[in-house]
């Protein structure tokens, strides 16, 4: 069983940058697909970010150019850079890991972070 724990998450000003942490209990580097996803306040979990295990990334439309997913095997990390932050970003931040199924396209992860909150205000 993998576990997650997310951090980084906080207060930011519209415009700014925040960089939210994945650290896994145990390596990664077999690991298919690790991914952020997100909920907004009253809203559904939307999945923000992916990245597999060769490299390979996707990315919710409303985020591309601002959001960067990354993963380092060695630290057994994955992270999430996140710039130009908007008030509609405004929400819980939460880490996956192993994708079962085709990703993005059908299935679900079998590993899930407790989430980190990401608040975007002035």
């Amino acid at each position: 069983q993998v576990q997650l724990a997310e951090s980084g998450g906080g207060l930011v000003q519209p415009g700014g940058s925040l960089r939210v942490s994945c650290a896994a209990s145990g390596s990664i580097s077999e690991i298919n697909v690790m991914a952020w996803y997100r909920q907004p306040p009253g809203k559904e979990r939307e999945l923000v970010a992916g990245i597999t295990s060769g490299g390979i990334t996707n990315y919710l439309d409303s985020v591309k150019g601002r959001f960067t997913i990354a993963r380092d095997n060695a630290k057994n990390t994955v992270y999430l850079q996140m710039n130009s932050l908007k008030f509609e970003d405004t929400a819980v931040y939460i880490c996956a890991a192993e994708f079962i199924g085709v990703f993005p396209r059908m299935g679900y992860f079998r590993h899930w972070g407790q989430g980190t909150p990401v608040t975007v205000s002035s």
